[in-house]
Parts: C-alpha cells; sequence; structure tokens
C-alpha cells in the first residue's frame, strides 16, 4: 500500500469514534497502521505533516499516564495542533457534573476528545452525546490505542502480522481484552494463559473468536503459561495489579506465582521470539529484569509506537 492509498483510507475514518478494536475492520485497521508507518517515517525524515493546524483536542485524564499523556500531546502539536489537558480536578466532570453536559460542552470547544477512565461505560456514553470524535485513551475493559501500537511494532519486527502466534501472560484484563480481539482480526493466532479466576470476559473471547475463524487464525485460553508461550513468536504481558487494584496487590501476586514471564518461560517460544510489555512494568513480578532489559525486548520501540499511531487515529478522525 502506498503512502497516498494509506491517507486516502484512513482519512475515510473521519468523524468516527475510536472506542474498541472491535469497532474496526481489518482493512480500517491496516489502513491505519499503514499510516502510522508512513507518519514515523515522514518525522524521521523531518518532512512536516500538519493536518491539524488550528484543532483542539481536550484529553480527559480520570487515570495518571506517562505514555498516553506524552504521545497525544505531543501527537497534537507534531499535526499543527493542540492538546489540552484536562484532570480529574480540572473540570467539573469531576463534581458531579453529568456525562452528558460534559460532551455537549467540550463539543462546542474541540475537535475530538481522548479520555483515559475507568469504567467503559463512561466512555460510551460520553461518545453517545458528543458531537466529536471520542478516542478510549483506556478504560478497564480496553486499551485499543496500546495495541494498535503493538501490531505496528510486530509488523516492524516481522514484515507481517497474518499467521504469527502472540502469547499473552497475565491477567484477563483491558490489555488481554483488546489484544483478542486486535490479533485476531488481523489474523494473528493470540493465546491467552491466566490464573484459574482471572480470564478474560467470556464476551469478549467469543467476539475474538469469531474474527479469528474469519481471518485464517485461533483464539487459545488457558491457565497453563507454558502451553500458550509454546512456539510464539511474541510474548506479552502486562502487571498483575492494574491502577484501581492496588488493594487486591497482595492477593494477586500470589495468584499469579508461576505466571512470570523469565528466561525459562522465553526459552519455549520461538528462537528469534520478542517480548512486550505495555509499561509500566514491575521487574522481579510479572518479568525478569533479564528479559524485559534483554536482548529480546523491544518495549522501547513499542512505547515510541503509541505516538505515530495516535497520530494517524488523530490525522483520521480529526
Amino acid at each position: 500500500m502506498s503512502s497516498t492509498e494509506a491517507a486516502y483510507n484512513a482519512e475515510e475514518l473521519q468523524g468516527r469514534h475510536f472506542l474498541t478494536l472491535a469497532d474496526f475492520s481489518q482493512d480500517e485497521l491496516t489502513s491505519l497502521l499503514a499510516f502510522a508507518k508512513d507518519l514515523k517515517q515522514w518525522q524521521k525524515q523531518g518532512k512536516p505533516y500538519r493536518p491539524l493546524v488550528g484543532k483542539t483536542l481536550g484529553m480527559i485524564f480520570a487515570k495518571s499516564s506517562t505514555r498516553t499523556r506524552v504521545s497525544f500531546e505531543v501527537g497534537m502539536f507534531q499535526l499543527g495542533g493542540h492538546a489540552l489537558f484536562l484532570g480529574k480536578n480540572d473540570i467539573q466532570l469531576g463534581r458531579g457534573e453529568t456525562i452528558p453536559d460534559t460532551a455537549r460542552v467540550l463539543s462546542r470547544y474541540v475537535d475530538g476528545i481522548m479520555i483515559r477512565t475507568y469504567a467503559h461505560t463512561d466512555v460510551v456514553e460520553l461518545a453517545r452525546y458528543a458531537s466529536v470524535p471520542v478516542i478510549n485513551g483506556l478504560t478497564d475493559a480496553f486499551h485499543p490505542c496500546q495495541v494498535l501500537a503493538d501490531l505496528l511494532t510486530l509488523k516492524e519486527h516481522f514484515g507481517q502480522l497474518k499467521g504469527l502466534k502472540l502469547a499473552y501472560v497475565g491477567d484477563g484484563n483491558n490489555m488481554a481484552h483488546s489484544l483478542l480481539l486486535g490479533a485476531a482480526k488481523m489474523g494473528i493466532h493470540v493465546a491467552v494463559a491466566t490464573p484459574s479466576g482471572y480470564e478474560p470476559d467470556g464476551d469478549i473471547v467469543r467476539d475474538s473468536e469469531q474474527a479469528a475463524r474469519e481471518n485464517g487464525s485461533r483464539v487459545t485460553v488457558t491457565h497453563d503459561p507454558h502451553e500458550a508461550v509454546k512456539g510464539a513468536d511474541a510474548v506479552y504481558t502486562d502487571v498483575w495489579a492494574s491502577m484501581g487494584q492496588e488493594a487486591e496487590a497482595s492477593e494477586r501476586r500470589k495468584a499469579f506465582q508461576g505466571y512470570q514471564v523469565n528466561g525459562e518461560l522465553m526459552a519455549e517460544a520461538k528462537d528469534g521470539a520478542i517480548f512486550l510489555h505495555c509499561l509500566p512494568a514491575h521487574r522481579g513480578e510479572e518479568v525478569t529484569a533479564d528479559v524485559i532489559d534483554g536482548p529480546q525486548s523491544v518495549v522501547v520501540n513499542q512505547a515510541e509506537n503509541r505516538l505515530h499511531v495516535q497520530k494517524a487515529i488523530l490525522a483520521s478522525l480529526l
């Protein structure tokens, strides 16, 4: 796909929301990835691309962030626009103003809204009442921007996506959900290994299985991390206790014993397998330092790609 084709196809997404990868076809995701690749190349070459001059993105943060805030803010600047940080104590949403009122008012001020929060239903409601595109920067159910960056990282490293095997070891959380959907839509075999009681949502698994059947791949959900990792091209993990689960941290550390990604587990993956993590990471818990800081780790490339895929999303939707 040429640069012109990628940009043209991505522009067909103008005005849409970006809430979950389930809302997008394989062709649409492929266009966004191609567009992100072009944007990354243009930035490295020093070629300016500023389609969002005069545009403003309102960024609502109920959860703190490093990569989400910096990548969206820098991305809007590089595209010629402006990003406005709205912390939970900066707007009336944090003092009881309704989501519909917030959506309607912000839509009169800004050209798009990015929100990073807890309940996915809040993002859905915000999108329902907003007249500008709403982007899901993270909820407890989904993390679509992160997984688009993960797909770009896999494409860069392996040259293609279809037929790869991705193993995810850990909590059946928002990362597991979005990886299941994104991998299945792109023809990637995906295996998720969790302790009993921490499996991904059953409806999301069924949706992913349907997408996998349509795209010639398969979905596996197991309690055996060795089964999941065996023959994998990429191994992925996340923290055992996410933001908002701090009170469960001790209980979760006990439940997740045996689910650490270490050298022994990585040895069961294919030769040349890579390691991914959405960050931040807790070395010595979900992953050992020798893995995340070793030659198989691509976590810094993965984090950089958040900038490029989010620029593709912003330039397409806004």
